[in-house]
């Protein structure tokens, strides 16, 4: 690798260390300067890359990391000024290029100073990216998640499987064969806690969540079939007001009756006087009897924002039930969660016991600088919620293994890595790929993977 894959992080709480275990994975050579002993002690036992016990502040670490060498700098301590500084540092170093994660949205504004006159590449808020996730999820009420890839020209739809469901018992290849009045296909399945890249024989099963990528000219007709309605959120509830619920409300109030809950009574006191266009309740979220007396009954959907991961999961489960106890269709888009979670560990696990959606803020932080790092090989990059998979956009080189032969003789090798070609943009045209597709040099591509298997991605498109 070139020095410009040489990666300094600086802090190695949560959105430092799920990212340097990323770009390891990858085959980054990765160097982390953390303070805190007994951080760094956990974080080797899973973390092949050199750690150094220093401070972002002192110069000695810097040359102890030979910051000299490196070709990207992440700032990701928990104190904004010191990740601030350490842009301006590494410029100092001939870091080339400087990510600085922010939990300050005063200081993304740039009405003072620049990024460029701090020498950021890119400033990354992580509850800002949730909260603007949240806000993209709530406007897709018609189904639990909705993501564009493609330049908008691909749509992958998530949905659960019920008794009703035309997919159901159905393999892909069956729906292919049964629905060629239009194009789809099945790139991923959430399974309990197992993510499945589906091969032409897997059986779509009751609860199962389903990921269907699709044309846009394709996907209205599709959810018609599923008998997913398009349909407004009217009324929301949002529990907690930390900085991603008053986000999310600051983002949605004027277009939806919010109802925000907050457990401190300064804070609620403060929220009621900043939010002109939301209802601020002062009360527990996670007692049922709350819930009813603020109006769960007439909600649409429910997002919990807390700090606890447990209050989140326990207060969406509970809102669930609540919102859903007059048999409402599951798939109409009433009785939507959202939970903010705070540990990977119970992402899959959220998803399987009946929330609709988990976020983490680290996870969406990590992705936003990911795709900086790898906009040079990758055109884009999105996560689907609730499976470990990653939609991915690229583009075939010239000499390619992907390339002049069709996607079937290949069969073998995405079994193996879990890779799924979805779709194929030929001549101007984007399609849902098949097994006599053939990838042309320079054609742009829509792969799903796990995530674990991007580098293996990257390297069949190189």
């Amino acid at each position: 690798m070139s020095k410009d894959d040489n990666t300094l992080i600086l802090g190695i709480g949560g959105v430092g260390l799920h990212l340097a275990q990323r770009l390891v994975h990858e085959g980054y050579p990765v160097t982390v300067i953390e303070s805190d002993s007994e951080l760094l002690e956990a974080a080797a036992e899973s973390l092949d890359a050199r750690l150094i016990c220093g401070n972002a502040m002192q110069l000695s670490s810097w040359r102890e990391a030979h910051a000299q060498d490196m070709g990207l700098m992440i700032a990701a301590t928990n104190d904004d000024s010191t990740n601030m500084l350490s842009a301006l540092i590494a410029d100092r170093f001939g870091i080339a290029r400087k990510i600085v994660r922010t939990r300050s949205i005063d200081l993304m504004d740039g009405s003072i100073l620049s990024p460029e006159d701090l020498k950021i590449d890119l400033m990354v808020h992580p509850e800002e990216l949730v909260a603007q996730e949240i806000f993209r999820l709530v406007k897709r009420a018609s189904c639990n998640d909705l993501t564009v890839v493609g330049d908008g020209n691909m749509l992958v739809l998530a949905m659960r499987v019920n008794e009703e469901s035309p997919l159901i018992y159905k393999t892909p290849k069956e729906l292919s064969a049964t629905h060629t009045e239009y194009n789809f296909r099945v790139v991923a399945i959430a399974r309990g806690i197992s993510t499945i890249i589906p091969h032409a024989d897997e059986q779509i099963r009751p609860l199962d969540q389903v990921f269907i990528m699709a044309r846009k000219d394709d996907m209205k007709p599709f959810m018609e079939m599923m008998k997913i309605e398009h349909k407004k959120i009217e009324c929301m509830m949002i529990l907690g007001g930390g900085l991603v619920g008053s986000r999310v409300a600051q983002l949605l109030e004027k277009e939806v009756k919010i109802k925000l809950i907050e457990n401190n009574q300064d804070r609620a006191d403060e929220l009621a006087s900043d939010l002109k266009n939301t209802e601020v309740i002062h009360g527990d979220g996670t007692d049922a009897n709350v819930l009813v007396m603020s109006g769960l009954d007439a909600t649409e959907s429910f997002i919990a924002t807390t700090g606890d991961n447990e209050t989140n999961i326990v207060s969406c489960l509970l809102a669930k039930h609540l919102m859903n106890r007059n048999n409402r269709d599951l798939q109409a888009g009433h009785g939507k969660t959202i939970a903010l979670v705070n540990k990977e560990d119970y992402l899959v696990l959220a998803s399987t016991i009946g929330l609709d959606i988990a976020l983490n803020a680290k996870i969406s932080a990590a992705n936003e600088i990911l795709k900086f790092i790898r906009r040079n090989e990758l055109l884009s990059v999105a996560h689907l919620h609730g499976v470990d998979a990653e939609v991915v956009e690229l583009k075939a080189g010239p000499g390619s293994e992907i390339a002049h032969k069709p996607l079937k003789k290949l069969a073998s090798y995405f079994r193996q890595h879990n890779i799924l070609i979805g779709g194929v943009e030929q001549n101007g045209v984007w399609k849902v790929a098949v097994g006599s597709t053939q990838v042309q040099p320079h054609n742009r591509v829509v792969a799903v993977c796990s995530s674990h298997q991007l580098k293996k991605v990257r390297q069949l498109f190189n």
